[in-house]
């Protein structure tokens, strides 16, 4: 059982699995931030700082001056603004991750085309020739 165990995690694809997960949390940590502390503020300068997360309504009779309030009485929330900025950040994450996926592929591809591009080392003369030799040197002798 052991060695069907180190079997299993010695093989590529677990492993592969498992560096895919390690490195994609701290990609998520990495958009994060980016997307928090660096895009967001650009974006709330240009906006008026409008915020969507205060936006919200009460499904009852009582009124709240706030969110954090209205949750902490235990009355159920309608918090559309949450949803909002949710759906906005997403939007946010989701083009950042497209353009640093454009960037990685288009560092590939030139990569590739380096790769393509280099001269490839003559293999010497083909069959054809070899036997166009022959010919030649058969009709000089005889």
């Amino acid at each position: 059982m052991i060695n069907e165990f180190k079997d299993f995690i010695a093989k590529g694809n677990v492993m592969d699995m498992a560096v895919g997960i390690i490195v994609g949390a701290a990609f998520t940590a990495i958009v994060t931030s980016l997307v928090g502390d660096l895009i967001n503020p650009i974006i709330a300068l240009f906006t008026g700082g409008i915020d969507f997360s205060g936006w919200f309504y009460v499904l009852g009779e009582e009124t709240f001056a706030s969110i954090e309030a209205a949750t902490e009485s235990g009355v159920p929330v309608f918090a559309v603004g949450k949803f909002v900025m949710a759906v906005i950040n997403f939007l946010i994450v989701a083009f950042v991750v497209f353009l640093l996926v454009k960037m990685v592929n288009r560092i590939k591809d030139a990569a590739t085309a380096e790769e393509e591009a280099a001269p490839e080392e003559p293999a010497g003369p083909s069959e054809l020739d070899v036997l166009l030799e022959i010919r030649d040197a058969l009709k000089k002798s005889g």
